[in-house]
Order: C-alpha cells, then structure tokens, then sequence
C-alpha cells in the first residue's frame, strides 16, 4: 500500500510542478496548437495555446513508478516487473508517435501532423512487439504478462485466440483504445479528468486482484479462494494505474478549462496505450469497455459519422466527435465536460460492480 502511496503523489507532484515549466518553455518555442476551422468557433480564441503536455505526463508516470519501487527495493521488496514494464514502454512508444504528430503540426503550423498511414504503422508495430513480447517472461508459476483467451473480469475459457490471432487481437485493442483517447482530446480537461477516474478504478482492480490472487500475493501458503485471479503482475500494474491516474490528475491543474496547455497526441496516444496495455495484462479487455465507456462512445461517435455519410450523404451529429455536437448545440463547452465527467463515474461505478459481482458469484455469492 506504501508503493501505491507514493507512486501517485511522485506522478502528481511531477506533473503538476513540471507542466507549468513546459507551458514556459513551449511558449517561447511558439509551439502552439492549430484549431479545426470547421470546429465550433468558440475554439478558435484556444489557438497557439501550447500542446505536446503529454511529455509532463509520460514523465511523471516514469517517475511515480521508479520512486515506489525504489522505495520497495530499499525496504526489501521487489524491483520492476515484466507486466509493468511492457505496459510503460507501450505507453512511451505511442507517446513517442504522437510527439512527432504534435511537432510536424506545429512546425508546419497546421492541424494535421503524421498523415494517416504513418500514424497507423507506429501504433501498428507498437502493439504487435507488445503482443509479441507480452507472451514471453513467464513466471515460476507459468504467467505471461498476458493470455491468449479473450477475458472479461478473467480469461473466457471458451474463447482461445491462439498466438498469432492473440498479436492481431493486441493491434486491434491499441489501435482502438490510443484513438478513442485521441479522439476524446478535443475539450478542456475532458481527457485528463476522464482518465483520472478510469485509472483510479484500474487501482481498485489491480490491488483486488493482487489481495485474491491464485498464486504470489499476500495470501500465499494458504487456501485460496475460487475466485482469484490468474494475473502476473497485479500490485505492479497498481503502481502504474495509480502513476497514471497521478499524472492526469497534475495535468489537470493546467489543462482545465481555460487550458493552459494541451495534452496533444503525445498525451492522448500514450494513455490510450496505457489503457490497452491494463486491460490486457489484467485480463479485463471486456471490462475496460465499460470503464472506460465514454472513450468508447467517442470513437463510435466517429465511425458511425464517417459510415452514415459515406453511405447515405448525411450527417449523424452536427460533428464528430460527439461532444462538438452538444457544442454545435448551444452547450457551454464547461457543461458537456463536466456532464461527460459524469457520465465516465457512472461508468466506472458499473465496471466496478461488476467487476465485484463476478468476484462475488465465483465464490458462491
């Protein structure tokens, strides 16, 4: 519980001290974001605000995870795990891509950076040299970081995807979760605060599964209940939920309406990686959905956009993502972040019930 502690006040004290140094810095550079012209024009007085906040964030995760386990080494305990460390190289890597997403816009001063193909091939090899590597480094008891069975609160025995259908399933998990967080980018704290209370469910999850787990938690030499749960590393991918969650929360102090300084793709692409990873080391890729629901409904919003239009000529939402719609609607824009705050703690409550219930159910409840 101390490592959990300290990962998140290292992260939040990292990112909310360093963030307001980027804004500074950035400034100077002129690094400031391009505006969509046909986004809501409210936006346009945002323009030149400076973006690339993701650095802030990747840095203090980094740091929230190395403090704690620096604090576990000198007390005994054990260093990084391969769960762990996977899931922030996942992170960083995609956090990578959309730097140079965010510096090609800025350098050309426009709102497209990669263009589409090499956007995709970045998350593209990201994830399959996750997929790859998630199914090595097993532990004394025979856990990989992951399982190639598909899993809602554990593996679904019934749905083994074998090896190479399991690195195919882990591009389709990263490609969705980076671009849903990408996607939900487009208010004033609507992503950071999202993902501060997705994270903080994931904490929840990951020290449950590591208080009821089958073989290496605290209860181990003793019996264990039917319910625990085959996770290879879970207080590990606590340290990293609760980094994570740490970060955002630092953030936040600057990226809330009036933002100060945007995440941009370097933020958005490396927390929709965090989430992709935390679902898979976790075992929980179908609960995620539902956590993180509000991520989901914005990618939707997008595909159902793009499929109506090219098929019939008219628009689903006045625009997409779909909280311009409420924007393009007569929503203060405070209004449709606050109310989709809600809507993602409605979201987790239900994950976790869920989550819970299942616990429950598996030990005859």
């Amino acid at each position: 519980m101390t490592q959990i502690l300290i990962a998140g006040a290292v992260a939040l004290a990292v990112s909310i001290l360093l963030t307001p140094v980027l804004i500074r810095v950035f400034s100077r550079q002129g690094f400031g974001q391009e505006i969509r012209v046909e986004g809501p024009q409210s936006h346009q007085t945002k323009r030149g605000t400076p973006s690339m906040g993701g650095v802030a964030i990747i840095a203090a995760l980094w740091a929230g995870y190395w403090a704690s386990h620096l604090t576990g080494l000198i007390n005994g305990g054990q260093g990084p795990s391969a769960s762990g460390i996977l899931v922030l190289s996942l992170a960083t890597v995609l956090g990578g891509v959309g730097f140079l997403d965010d510096f090609i816009k800025i350098r050309k001063q426009r709102n497209l950076g990669l263009n589409k193909t090499a956007k995709s091939v970045g998350q593209l090899v990201a994830a399959l040299l996750f997929g790859v590597l998630a199914l090595q480094f097993r532990n004394g008891n025979g856990d990989a970081p992951a399982s190639v069975k598909l899993s809602y609160v554990r593996d679904i025995n019934a749905v083994t995807l074998g090896s190479v259908a399991f690195v195919i399933f882990c591009w389709l998990v990263v490609a969705a979760w980076s671009n849903a967080v990408n996607f939900t980018d487009g208010l004033d704290g609507l992503a950071a605060g999202s993902m501060a209370m997705v994270l903080g469910s994931y904490v929840l999850v990951t020290f449950w599964q590591y208080r009821n787990a089958c073989s290496g938690g605290p209860k181990a030499g003793t019996e264990v209940s039917a319910g625990c749960y085959n996770v290879r590393d879970p207080l590990d991918l606590a340290l990293i939920a609760v980094a994570g969650g740490g970060a955002c929360l630092g953030f936040l102090w600057w990226n809330a309406a009036p933002a100060k300084i945007f995440m941009g793709d370097t933020g958005s692409l490396a927390l929709g990686g965090m989430l992709a990873g935390l679902s898979i080391t976790t075992r929980t890729e179908l609960l995620m959905v539902v956590v993180g629901a509000l991520f989901v409904a914005e990618i939707v919003s997008v595909v159902m956009q793009i499929a109506f239009f090219r098929t019939t000529g008219r628009r689903v939402f006045r625009m997409a993502p779909f909280h311009h719609h409420f924007e393009l609607g007569g929503w203060a824009e405070t209004t449709v972040i606050i109310r989709f705050w809600l809507l993602t703690a409605i979201a987790c409550a239900l994950g976790l019930s869920l989550f819970y219930s299942e616990f429950l159910t598996s030990n005859g409840g």
